[in-house]
């Protein structure tokens, strides 16, 4: 999940939000505002009540962020690599770069989320008993401490990939020693729960016209597709695991000086070089990205006048890697970049260009390759 608006760093962890927050957000302002408070504080005025819906909206969504914080505070005594935490429509989403180093690990880092909610939740409902607190402060903290164990429960359900499932998965992980084969099971448990989800979800609507209904059906759905996803990615790094960055780049690709002007760039690389992707040195050095349609967006008659500099993607705003990475990490790396595209530098110098077609092109070949070998494997010996 992409970030929309970036909210800088907390705690070193980059943090942002995606668009779609703001929907939830006016979802629940509207639905405290409406019906919760009024029935909690009858004696309030309408003003008031979405004064209160505001508040505990903008606390509900620091609860989420502290508990992705949990999960990434605890990755790194872990040694597991955060990219950032999205804060969007299900929620919070913290990313990991690489694998968990153990069963243990992964334990550590998926429980340290709920057990944040659990002291969360525990402290709205003690300021809610608080003698003498004033109505709008108890109805608030009240409404944050359920709500905060409501999502403690439904968090720790065993379904990948919420916590509860990322729990199971480590504990199938320890018996058996097999991350690819706990992953399947434990995402082979998450698809049952989200068809259950969905299910209930649809009945519930069918009947009661309820909103919520539909909500619930709406996160079965969501579940059953991320549930889909990691076990995909799990099925391909195992396939790719040993893979360097170096076996799958393009070495030595087609370069465009930086000072280059458009038009030979056109007459001098691009007529006999056609590609869509173009890696930019200046001073022998990497500089940036040129794609093609960036080109293509420039007036015929500014080609002579503008440089490709002016067009290229700056080497600051691209996936970079190194020849030696894993190539399962730079995979990571490059999904849901836009380019789909990372310069691969070696000692400040360019060593190639891998594009996620790069990697898909590994991916069949291995699997080819390991489907080749079970046939060997399995046909008869005469």
């Amino acid at each position: 999940m992409n970030p929309t608006i970036s909210l800088g760093r907390i705690a070193g962890v980059p943090v942002g939000v995606n668009w779609s927050v703001l929907f939830v957000m006016a979802l629940i302002v509207w639905t405290l505002a409406g019906t919760v408070f009024p029935d909690a504080a009858p004696d309030l005025s309408t003003t008031a009540h979405v004064v209160m819906g505001v508040i505990g909206a903008l606390i509900f969504l620091t609860s989420i962020l502290l508990h992705e914080l949990g999960h990434a505070v605890q990755a790194r005594r872990d040694g597991v690599e955060i990219e950032g935490i999205t804060l969007w429509l299900f929620g919070g989403v913290a990313s990991f770069r690489g694998m968990f180093p153990t069963s243990g690990a992964e334990f550590r880092i998926a429980i340290a989320g709920p057990l944040v909610t659990l002291v969360l939740g525990a402290v709205f409902l003690a300021i809610s008993v608080v003698p003498g607190m004033p109505d709008e402060v108890v109805a608030v903290a009240a409404w944050l401490g359920v709500i905060n164990l409501v999502i403690l429960v439904f968090n720790l359900l065993p379904a990948f990939p919420l916590d509860g499932g990322r729990i199971l998965r480590s504990a199938l992980w320890a018996r058996s020693g097999n991350f690819a084969k706990a992953t399947e099971q434990a995402a082979r448990g998450g698809r049952a729960i989200a068809f259950a989800l969905i299910g209930l979800g649809i009945l519930s609507f069918m009947l009661t016209g309820a909103l919520g209904g539909a909500w619930l059906a709406l996160i079965g759905w969501f579940l059953l597709m991320a549930a889909g996803a990691e076990s995909r990615a799990t099925i391909a790094r195992e396939a790719l695991k040993g893979l360097r960055v170096r076996d799958a780049m393009a070495a030595d690709p087609v370069t465009a000086p930086a000072a280059m002007p458009l038009g030979r760039f056109m007459d001098e690389i691009v007529w006999h070089s056609r590609f869509t992707t173009y890696p930019v040195v200046d001073g022998g050095r990497p500089a940036g990205l040129l794609p093609f349609r960036r080109v293509a967006r420039v007036p015929r008659a500014e080609w002579d006048a503008r440089s490709v500099r002016e067009c290229m993607v700056p080497l600051t705003d691209l996936v970079v890697v190194d020849a030696d990475d894993p190539l399962t990490d730079a995979g990571m790396l490059l999904y849901g970049d836009e380019l789909g595209r990372a310069l691969v530098v070696e000692d400040g110098h360019l060593a190639g260009l891998l594009s996620v077609t790069d990697i898909a092109r590994a991916l069949e070949l291995r699997q080819a390759n390991a489907g080749e070998a079970a046939t060997s494997r399995d046909a008869p010996r005469l």
